[in-house]
Parts: structure tokens; C-alpha cells; sequence
């Protein structure tokens, strides 16, 4: 790779948490769920590459015979995480694990359950990236959300504080002034679908591939 091409791929990965259960959904994993026809997680993990992350790892848990059979995610690394049930947290400490023995020296961390948040928002955080120092994140009328961008030099911070459903939480939270904000609010929507009142934002649209 030449300098120029690293100036327009930086190091950074794509990070897809994708492994709940959805149990206030009622137990419908959320990967396996469907937005305009396509799976919440083949929706989400190409939003990641399509921004320009290279690689992308996808964390899986829940219902992952599923997601093996019916998504279709070549290209993607998956990663299996068997302690999904307690939490984002333990998803995002296996995600971090897995891009550890990799090249990146950022990741994008995006969540499978926010199907407004596509390519043009993971782009913009992106672009933020300068080193593994790094600390971006998302913006909506000012106010943090998702994508993160988690440098390097942050990631074992980062797992170590990553407990049940807090993910980065606490860590982003301790580090509050180390943030750029990146406002994402004209180009995407930031809801996340956690109860069964959400699954209404849900367009069925035609299905184009995987389990119907």
C-alpha cells in the first residue's frame, strides 16, 4: 500500500455488535431481523465497509446457527462470542479481542439493532480518525451515540470497563474530554430497536436473500 492509499484507507476496522438475544423482543435475536428486506446484520456490516472499514469483524451470539445459514456475510470476519447473554459488554471485549492479532489500529464500532445509522454517518466518524489515540464519535442535535471510533491505545481501557449492557459506556464517559463529536444528524436517525413497539420502524420491503 502506498502513502497515499493509507492517507484514504486509514487503519481502522469495522466492529459490528451483533449478538443479542433481543429478549425484550421477545426473543427474536435481533441479527436475524429484517429491514427492507434484508437482515439487520448483513445491513449493518456492509454500512461498515461500504464507509471504507477494512477489515470488518461481525460479534455474534444469539441464534448464530441462524445467522450462519441465512445471512449472507462472505467478506466479513465473524466472531463467535458464547458469553453473549451477559451483555454488550462481553461482545465488545471479544470483538476487541479478535482485532488484537490484526493490523487495525482503530475500530468502528457499530451496533446490528439501529438500522437508520448507514454508510454516510460511519463515513463521517471515520474521518475523524488521525492515530490510535483517537476517540470519535457520532453526534445527533449534539448529544453522543453511534458509531465509536476506539482507537488502538484505548481498547484495553475500553474491555476492561466493558461490563453487562454498558459496552463503552463508562469508559467514554471517564474520557469525556478526549471525544470529538461528530454531528450525524442530518444523514442518519439513531433508534435502536428494543422492544416490540420499535419493531414498527421495521420496513418489510422485498426479500432479497437469506430466510424469508
Amino acid at each position: 500500500m502506498t502513502s497515499d492509499q493509507a492517507l484514504r484507507h486509514p487503519p481502522v476496522a469495522g466492529l459490528l455488535l451483533a449478538a443479542g438475544g433481543g429478549l425484550r423482543l421477545g426473543g427474536r435475536p435481533k441479527a436475524l431481523l429484517r429491514h427492507d428486506g434484508v437482515l439487520l446484520v448483513e445491513r449493518a456490516a456492509r454500512a461498515l465497509r461500504d464507509a471504507g472499514c477494512t477489515p470488518v469483524h461481525v460479534v455474534l451470539g444469539a441464534g448464530i446457527e441462524e445467522v450462519y445459514e441465512h445471512a449472507k456475510l462472505s467478506g466479513f470476519v465473524l466472531v463467535d462470542n458464547p458469553g453473549w447473554a451477559e451483555g454488550m459488554g462481553s461482545s465488545l471485549r471479544a470483538g476487541l479481542q479478535s482485532l488484537s492479532g490484526t493490523d487495525a489500529r482503530g475500530a468502528l464500532v457499530s451496533l446490528v439493532d439501529q438500522p437508520g445509522i448507514g454508510p454516510e454517518a460511519h463515513a463521517r466518524v471515520l474521518a475523524a480518525y488521525t492515530d490510535e489515540t483517537s476517540l470519535v464519535s457520532a453526534a445527533y442535535d449534539g448529544r453522543r451515540g453511534h458509531p465509536v471510533l476506539l482507537g488502538a491505545a484505548h481498547w484495553p481501557g475500553v474491555a476492561a470497563s466493558a461490563r453487562g449492557d454498558r459496552g463503552a459506556r463508562d469508559y467514554l464517559r471517564r474520557h469525556s474530554a478526549q471525544i470529538r463529536l461528530v454531528e450525524c444528524g442530518d444523514v442518519a436517525e439513531p433508534y435502536d430497536l428494543d422492544t416490540g413497539a420499535d419493531l414498527g420502524r421495521l420496513r418489510e420491503g422485498p426479500c432479497t436473500g437469506g430466510a424469508h
